[in-house]
C-alpha cells in the first residue's frame, strides 16, 4: 500500500500514535508538511520510501509486512545512517523480524544531530505505519539515537512496547523517567572509545528501571559483540510485543 501522508480517512484509524496529538495541533507527520513521496520495492520484503519536505529528506527502509501490528523503529547516531552498529545490525534484524511477522522501519533523519527534529522523524514514521495497521512499537537507537529512541517512546506513550539503546549518550535523556514501565534494555561496550558505560548507567538511573548489559571488549560500534546483539535482540524484542498492551 503506498504511503499517503495527507489522507485523514479510513487508513488513519482511531487509537493510533498520531491521535494522541491535541486536535488543534498538527500530528508529527502533518508537521513535516510533506511535499511528495516516492517509494520502490527493493525486494519482496523491503521497500525504500522517501518523504520530501522543505526541511529535508526523510528516508524509511521498511522491512516486512506493511500491515504489521508490531513494528520496530530503528535510528542511527549523530551522523545518521541506516545500517546500525555491529556491521549492519539494523538490516539483519529487519530481515529476522520479517519472518516473525514483525515490521521494521529504519529511519534516515532529515537533519542528523538535531534531537527535536530526529524525534519527530521517528514518531512520524510510527504514524505512517499506524495508518496501515501498526499499533505497538519498539524503538531502537545507537549512540545519539539512544536519546532519540527514549524521547520517541515517551511521545508514543502506551503505543511504545519497548526501548533499546545501543552505546547511548545520556544527553537528551533527562526525561527518561517519563517512560514509566515501558521495557528498557541498554547495551554498552566496556571498551567504548566515545561514550563510557556510565552514560547508559545514568539513563537507567533516570528511568528508574531497565536492564543494563555491558558487552566485554566491545567498542562504540559494537562490532565485537555482533553475534550476542543479534541473538539477544532477536528474542528480547518479540518478547516485548508478546506482553499484553497496558490499558488505555
Amino acid at each position: 500500500m503506498p504511503v499517503n501522508e495527507t489522507d485523514p480517512s479510513p487508513d488513519h484509524a482511531p487509537d493510533t500514535p498520531g491521535d494522541a496529538t491535541p486536535d488543534d495541533e498538527p500530528t508529527p507527520l502533518e508537521s513535516l508538511q510533506v511535499l511528495a513521496v516516492q517509494e520502490k520495492e527493493l525486494t519482496p520484503h523491503l521497500d525504500h520510501v522517501e518523504l520530501f519536505t522543505m526541511s529535508g529528506l526523510l528516508t524509511l527502509l521498511w522491512h516486512g509486512p506493511r500491515g504489521a501490528h508490531d513494528v520496530v523503529l530503528m535510528c542511527g547516531g549523530a551522523m545518521g545512517g541506516l545500517l546500525g552498529p555491529a556491521d549492519g545490525l539494523f538490516q539483519d534484524l529487519g530481515e529476522t523480524f520479517t519472518s516473525d511477522g514483525i515490521g521494521t522501519i529504519r529511519v534516515g533523519y532529515r537533519r542528523p544531530n538535531d534531537l527535536e527534529r530526529c524525534v519527530v522523524d521517528v514518531v512520524a514514521a510510527a504514524e505512517v505505519a499506524s495508518r496501515v495497521g501498526a499499533r505497538r512499537f519498539v524503538v531502537m537507537g545507537h549512540s545519539f539515537g539512544g536519546a532519540v529512541a527514549v524521547n520517541a517512546a515517551i511521545a508514543l506513550g502506551r503505543h511504545a512496547a519497548g526501548i533499546v539503546t545501543l552505546s547511548t549518550q545520556s544527553a537528551g535523556c533527562e526525561r527518561a523517567d517519563l517512560i514509566g514501565d515501558t521495557p528498557l534494555i541498554l547495551l554498552h561496550g566496556d571498551a567504548d572509545e566515545l561514550l563510557p558505560v556510565a552514560a547508559s548507567e545514568m539513563v537507567r538511573m533516570i528511568a528508574g528501571n531497565g536492564e543494563l548489559v555491558v558487552l566485554a571488549g566491545a567498542g562504540h560500534l559494537l562490532r565485537e559483540a555482533g553475534d550476542e546483539l543479534r541473538g539477544r535482540l532477536a528474542q528480547w524484542i518479540p518478547d516485548c510485543f508478546a506482553d499484553p498492551a497496558p490499558p488505555g
